[in-house]
C-alpha cells in the first residue's frame, strides 16, 4: 500500500510541478546510473519542495533524509510511505542524536543494496541562490557505505536546483543533475578516512557547484542575482550560467523596466486579476502565515494550491451556472469558467515577478 502511494505522489507531484512553474527545464537524466547505490545530494533552498523535485522526475525510488521534527503523530504513517527517515541535531536534544547510528546504518545498507538515498549536504536550507557550505554528513555517509559493502559501485550525484523565484509561482526552474562520483576514486589508503571524507566533500561541493546559476556568495554576489530575472530564466541552463559569471545579461526586460516606472499600475493588475480568486489566495495566505520560516511557503503552496483552486474553480462554476448559463451545455460553460479562473491567477502569478 505504502509503494503504490508513493509511486501515486510521484506522479502527482510531477505533473503538478508543470502547473506550479511556468517552465521546467530538467537536464543529467542520462548522468544517473542505471545500477548501484546512489546517493543523490541537492542544494536546499524549497523545504519539503526540494526532495519532491528532485524525486519525482528520476525513474527510481528515493528515501530521503530530512529533518526529524516533521516526523511523528498523524503525519507519520505518510512519512514512511514517501520514504523518508528522520535525522537529529542539535537542537533537537543530545540524547536524540544517538538515533541517527541507527538511521545512517539503515542508510549504508540501501546504498548497499543498489538503491537511492537523497541527504541534502548543506545541511540546512536557506532562501539564496549560493551554496552554503558543505557539511560532512553526506560524504562520510557514501564512503562508509562503500567501505562496508567493498563490491558495490557507489556513486554521489550531484544535484542543481535553481528556482526563478524562491517564493512565487509561474517562475522558472533549471533542475540540473550531475555526473556521477565514483566513491571508489576517493578510498585512499594512504590517508586516514577523515580525509578521504574532506577530500569527497571538497569535490562535492565543486560539482554541486557546477549544476548552480550563482554558488558563490561575493562581492558581485547581490548585483549578479538581479539577472535571475523572467527574461533571463527562460534560457537555457549553460546560458544562463554563463551570462551571469560574465555580467552580459540584463537584470530587467522592457516589461521589468516599465512596471519600475508604474508600480501603481502594477499594484492594481495584481489586485484585479487577483479577484477572481480571492478566496483561495486568502485561504492559503492565512495558513502560510503561521509558518515563520519563509522558506516553506512554496511547499506548502504546491502542496494546497492543486486542491482548493479547483474545488474553488467548480463551486463558483456550478453557482454561476444557474445564474447565467442556463441556456448553455453545463460542461463547456464550466470549462469556460474555470479556464477564465486558470488564466486570471496565471496572469496575476506573472505579474507578481515584477514586484519589488
Amino acid at each position: 500500500m505504502k509503494e503504490v502511494f508513493y509511486q501515486i505522489i510521484k506522479y502527482f507531484f510531477y505533473y503538478t510541478a508543470r502547473f506550479y512553474f511556468k517552465r521546467v527545464k530538467v537536464y543529467g537524466l542520462n548522468n544517473i546510473p542505471r545500477d548501484g547505490g546512489i546517493l543523490f545530494s541537492p542544494n536546499h533552498q524549497g523545504a519539503l519542495l526540494d526532495p519532491l523535485l528532485v524525486g519525482s522526475n528520476i525513474s527510481r525510488s528515493v528515501t530521503s533524509l530530512t529533518r526529524s521534527d516533521v516526523f511523528g503523530g498523524p503525519f507519520q504513517w505518510f512519512m514512511d510511505a514517501l520514504r523518508m527517515l528522520p535525522v537529529y541535531r542539535i537542537r533537537n536534544g543530545y540524547a536524540n542524536l544517538k538515533k541517527n547510528d541507527n538511521i545512517f546504518e539503515k542508510c549504508r545498507k540501501i546504498l548497499g543494496k543498489g538503491e537511492c538515498i537523497m541527504m541534502f549536504s548543506e545541511a540546512s536550507h536557506h532562501n539564496e541562490y549560493f551554496l552554503q557550505r558543505l557539511s560532512k554528513g553526506s560524504s562520510r555517509l557514501a564512503l562508509e557505505a562503500q567501505i562496508e559493502f567493498p563490491d558495490s559501485n557507489i556513486s554521489i550525484i550531484p544535484v542543481g536546483i535553481n528556482y526563478g523565484h524562491h517564493q512565487i509561482a509561474w517562475s522558472d526552474l533549471h533542475l540540473v543533475y550531475g555526473k556521477p562520483i565514483r566513491v571508489k576514486n576517493f578510498i585512499n589508503n594512504n590517508n586516514s578516512i577523515a580525509e578521504n571524507i574532506n577530500c569527497l566533500r571538497e569535490n562535492l561541493e565543486k560539482k554541486m557547484k557546477e549544476c548552480l546559476w550563482l554558488p558563490d556568495k561575493n562581492d558581485q554576489y547581490y548585483e549578479k542575482k538581479k539577472m535571475i530575472a523572467p527574461k533571463n530564466t527562460k534560457l537555457e541552463f549553460d546560458e544562463l550560467k554563463e551570462g551571469i559569471k560574465n555580467g552580459s545579461l540584463k537584470s530587467e526586460g522592457l516589461a521589468g523596466k516599465f512596471f519600475a516606472k508604474n508600480t501603481r499600475l502594477l499594484k492594481t493588475l495584481i489586485f484585479l486579476f487577483s479577484i477572481p480568486n480571492f478566496l483561495p489566495l486568502l485561504l492559503i495566505k492565512n495558513i502560510i502565515s503561521k509558518f515563520k520560516d519563509i522558506v516553506f511557503y512554496s511547499s506548502v503552496k504546491i502542496c494546497l494550491g492543486p486542491i482548493i483552486f479547483p474545488l474553488w474553480w467548480l463551486c463558483v462554476g456550478y453557482l454561476t451556472y444557474f445564474i447565467y448559463g442556463e441556456n448553455l451545455d453545463f460542461l463547456e460553460y464550466l470549462v469556460l469558467v474555470e479556464s477564465l479562473m486558470l488564466f486570471s491567477l496565471y496572469i496575476r502569478q506573472y505579474l507578481l515577478l515584477f514586484k519589488k
